[in-house]
């Protein structure tokens, strides 16, 4: 394969900011270099430095935009790709209104593959370059993903949906099958190139407790595999959840007694936590995630990062389409910052650009291999261009910091503002 050289300026973290003036937890270059071979990143640094390196590499000035690494989202949902900004109700109501009868769709495999393409081409074209997917209860859903993420060499984390009750028949599985679909898939897929299993029981509401102790029984069977979920998103669905589990401490607890909490699990949304659920959360090493436009779509409430933070918990922060409105990890940072800001919390820009690259890539345990655009990682890389439209160019004007520039890229832009968009080194993004 030919090397690639990509010019520009480059932005990689290393930790996490600790305020605007922690420099030393990113290296910001004026004139920069990736150089990118067999989809891994072989060095990056000054451009001076890295050019000798990159005989016959066919170079790519991408002067003067920005190179980083490619965003993370680590909440998604594949089956909602046509229900996106759908009008909005209540959680229990959108779902039985929307998702449920687009989901059953997803056993026709021709529809699968097809919007399968689709969703890939959505995600490189607003920057993202790995995504954590909920599929739809059919194997054929999953297969469909993970085949067209293969295709396009681009990490992907996903799973079969399991439910077996509280929806109608067209989504329904049971324990056995759930388990048998889940196993397979887990054997083909897990590990295959970029590919990584999440046992998905969709929440507490949709399973019995035979299917989640099901779920416990592949989770402790392959510890290896990510574990995703939601929690506490709707005061209804916490209420509704108490009565199908009445022995259970609180909604937490549901998943807790079943052995489904740990470091590679991913709670999504978790914006309703009781303080023993907090602390759970961060006994176990489990990961909420922040699902901003999501939250403010179906009126769920607001995430409060800094109870969280407080004690310790690495939260994720994800697009959660299509409850979700926006593709879009830019448009999530505008509105979790807004979401913060409500809260008097603060979301420096430099802190959002961290959690939405190696900030995510650390909530899923990848830091070594994804987030950074440090040598040896794999060459997921995202163009960000700040004068991208009209407005966004007069803004701009007046923008003298690097952080002044972020945070127009953060408040304004969307897939407009991805120049370009490389997975495993090769340009995702046509024109």
């Amino acid at each position: 394969m030919t090397d690639t050289l990509l010019r520009g300026r480059i932005l990689t973290f290393h930790s996490e900011p600790a305020g605007p003036d922690d420099s030393a937890a990113y290296s910001y270059i004026e004139d920069g270099a990736v150089l990118m071979r067999d989809g891994i990143i072989a060095a990056s640094g000054e451009y001076a430095q890295v050019a000798p390196q990159a005989s016959g590499a066919t170079v790519i000035d991408h002067r003067p935009h920005l190179l980083m690494a490619g965003f993370i989202d680590t909440h998604i949902h594949f089956p909602q790709v046509q229900i996106i900004a759908s009008w909005g109700s209540q959680l229990l109501d959108w779902l039985n209104g929307y998702t449920f009868p687009a989901e059953a769709e997803y056993t026709d495999t021709q529809h699968a593959r097809a919007m399968a393409g689709r969703f890939c081409e959505m995600l490189t074209d607003h920057g993202t370059t790995t995504a954590v997917a909920f599929c739809s209860v059919h194997a054929a859903s999953a297969e469909a993903l993970f085949s067209e993420a293969a295709s396009r060499d681009m990490r992907i984390i996903a799973g079969k949906t399991m439910m077996d009750r509280n929806a109608p028949e067209t989504v329904l599985d049971t324990p056995q099958s759930a388990y048998d679909d889940s196993k397979a898939l887990i054997e083909k897929w897990h590990g295959t190139g970029r590919a990584s299993y999440a046992i998905t029981p969709r929440f507490a509401i949709t399973s019995t407790p035979e299917q989640l102790a099901m779920a416990g029984t592949l989770a402790s069977e392959h510890p290896d595999c990510y574990v995703q979920t939601h929690l506490s998103e709707n005061h209804d669905e916490i209420a509704f959840t108490a009565e199908l589990y009445p022995n259970a401490r609180d909604y937490l607890d549901v998943y807790e007694g079943y052995g489904l909490l740990g470091p590679r699990t991913l709670l999504g949304h978790a914006i309703h936590l009781k303080d023993r659920e907090i602390g759970a959360i961060a006994d176990t090493g489990s990961h909420p995630v922040f699902c901003p436009t999501s939250n403010l779509f179906l009126g769920s409430g607001l995430f409060d990062d800094a109870s969280l933070r407080a004690r310790g918990i690495q939260s994720g922060i994800a697009t959660d389409i299509g409850a979700g409105t926006s593709y879009s990890m830019l448009q999530t940072l505008n509105e979790g910052y807004k979401i913060l800001q409500l809260q008097d919390q603060a979301l420096h820009t430099l802190r959002a650009f961290h959690w939405i690259t190696r900030g995510n890539a650390d909530v899923l345990g990848m830091a070594d291999r994804i987030g950074t655009l440090d040598a040896g990682t794999e060459a997921d890389v995202v163009v960000l261009d700040a004068r991208a439209t009209p407005a966004m160019d007069l803004r701009m004007d007046r923008a003298e910091t690097l952080s002044d520039e972020l945070f127009i890229i953060q408040m304004m832009g969307d897939d407009r503002a991805i120049a370009q968009t490389y997975v495993a080194g090769m340009a995702q993004k046509e024109g």
